[in-house]
């Protein structure tokens, strides 16, 4: 018999008993499915038989669960594709990256992704979740999976794992339809019951629900701007065979990482140039306003701009919106009762906005300066007034809400959304979330700047990305222009720094999960050294050696 510690209760089971089994008593429990069980700090499959251990359930109101389900969902879709489409006429199907709360597909082969096409498609989806068809999963040599993909013409997996150390792989199927993926899977397409199928550009996106709303579709809002952005970064990874993993650790292994830097900070500059001359040809701008996610390399584009900005002819000043906090004793507090220093009400907005008048009226101001150790606002004699070249270069994480700058003429502001946004996949049926690059990004930058462990970084997550869901996604389709701050050299990089960040996170820690699931992925990459990259290059923010003021 096997003992399971599960909340109060300790139940006996006996051996080959199956999670499944498990979670079936207890799943009147729960609102939404239980997908994955978590014992002894390790999730595992339902298929899993049980052993010793203090149990938790896991659904998909929870980011292992979520991610399960829309790995699971993927795979749904490929099968039904293939099927409608018909397994010779497809050539490649790539689920390339997040829009619209879901995924961009790009499909290519003798055949049209129309709206018909994609009601085929969804139909044959929703008969094999009515069949509650089993995801199978087996483990093959490493060797065995390289010939295996070859054979299923799946290039890019093939290409990845020559690099990897494992000796065997995890293959899930669904009624012999086969295929690798990063991650755990549902048990049978039955749990796969919320869906949609959307035509867009010149694909489609699979759109599943969210974390916050597991029985909910969220509706599909086209993001024409952040698509072009994100669809640019991927014509250009295309051109140059650097779509994959594991065409960067090819680039990587034939000596090629000086050059790709050099190519990658030399594109990055020319997007910086282009925007500061969009700027200066908009003559009524006086108001840069920038602002993007936790980790996207605000500061280090501000300074780079700026510099573009000079060379343009203007002279430009930088202002930090933050030092226009209130009091630390007069901020708003969350639902927990800790301060809310993502709300715009922790700004003083009437201020922010008397100051920007002025100065766009000639006046002489004195800025303020917000002291963090002591939560106050002070004023110490730093004055500005604007000439005829004068410009402000404002970063924060509120400036694409004109709620912040009301009083503004929209013809005075220049909006720049920047964010990190991975061009890299893993392979074409396994994308690399942008928030996974950020977080990495940020656990790097808070262990050398701040002090903060890996696990506190991975605690706070959570909270940093509501607030960016609150107060920055919705105003990105504003911006007159988008800055993508990824470069796809940046995980092999950085990877040196974030491993043994992660390696110190207890197995007995909640966070633990995640930082195992991290660790997992890097080991994709080949580790690279930062001695090439430039000085004002982006990642320096975060790894150290700027020679700009970050």
């Amino acid at each position: 018999m096997v003992r399971v510690k599960i909340g109060t209760d300790i139940r006996e089971y006996p051996q080959g008993t199956t999670w499944a089994q498990v979670a079936e008593e207890y799943q009147s429990g729960f609102e939404h499915d239980i997908l994955l069980v978590q014992i002894g700090g390790k999730l595992q499959e339902l298929h899993k038989t049980v052993r010793d251990g203090s149990l938790r359930f896991i659904t998909a109101e929870e980011k292992p669960g979520m991610s399960a389900y829309q790995r699971s969902a993927t795979l749904l879709m490929l099968k039904a594709l293939y099927a409608v489409a018909g397994a010779e006429r497809v050539e490649k199907v790539i689920v390339d990256f997040s829009v619209g709360k879901g995924f961009f597909v790009e499909a290519r082969g003798a055949f049209t992704v129309d709206d018909g096409f994609l009601e085929r498609v969804k139909a044959k989806m929703e008969e094999y979740v009515n069949r509650k068809i089993p995801i199978q999963k087996r483990s093959v040599s490493t060797d065995d999976a390289i010939e295996l993909f070859h054979d299923h013409h799946m290039y890019d997996k093939e290409r990845l794992f020559r690099y990897r150390r494992v000796s065997r792989v995890n293959m899930y199927s669904i009624d012999g339809f086969e295929d690798y993926y990063y991650g755990y899977m549902v048990p049978d397409t039955g749990y796969l019951k919320y869906f949609d199928l959307k035509r867009y550009q010149y694909g489609f996106v699979l759109l599943l629900p969210t974390m916050g709303k597991p029985k909910e579709l969220p509706e599909f809002v086209p993001q024409d701007k952040l698509f072009a952005t994100l669809a640019e970064s991927a014509r250009w990874g295309r051109g140059t065979d650097l779509e994959t993993v594991g065409a960067l650790n090819d680039t990587i292994a034939a000596g090629g990482m000086a050059h790709l830097i050099l190519i990658q900070e030399a594109l990055q500059e020319k997007k910086i140039a282009e925007i500061a001359a969009q700027i200066a040809e908009k003559k009524t701008a006086k108001f840069v306003m920038i602002a993007g996610p936790s980790s996207s390399g605000k500061t280090t584009f501000s300074h780079r701009l700026s510099i573009q900005l000079e060379a343009a002819g203007l002279r430009p000043h930088p202002i930090a919106v933050d030092n226009y906090f209130v009091n630390r004793a007069d901020s708003p507090r969350d639902a927990e009762g800790n301060y809310d220093y993502e709300s715009i009400k922790c700004l003083d907005v009437e201020q922010f906005n008397r100051d920007m008048t002025a100065l766009m009226a000639g006046e002489r101001v004195e800025l303020p300066y917000y002291n963090f150790k002591k939560g106050i606002r002070e004023y110490k004699g730093d004055f500005l007034q604007l000439g005829k070249d004068d410009i402000l270069v404002i970063e924060g994480i509120h400036c694409l809400n004109d709620e912040l700058s009301y009083a503004l003429p929209r013809e005075s502001k220049f909006k720049i959304y920047i964010s990190a946004l991975t061009q890299l996949n893993i392979d074409e049926h396994n994308r690399i979330p942008t928030t996974d690059g950020r977080l990495i990004r940020r656990m790097v930058r808070d262990a050398r700047t701040r002090g903060s462990s890996a696990r506190e970084t991975i605690r706070m997550w959570p909270s940093v990305r509501r607030g960016e869901e609150q107060n920055i996604f919705p105003y990105q389709e504003e911006a007159d222009a988008m800055f993508n701050s990824a470069l796809i050299y940046e995980l092999a990089v950085l990877k040196q720094y974030v491993e043994p960040l992660l390696f110190g996170i207890p197995r007995d820690c909640d966070e633990y999960v995640e930082a195992k699931r991290l660790l997992k992925f890097l080991d994709y990459f080949i580790g690279v050294s930062s001695e090439d990259i430039p000085k004002n290059s982006i990642l320096r923010e975060f790894i150290g050696g700027s020679c700009l003021d970050v």
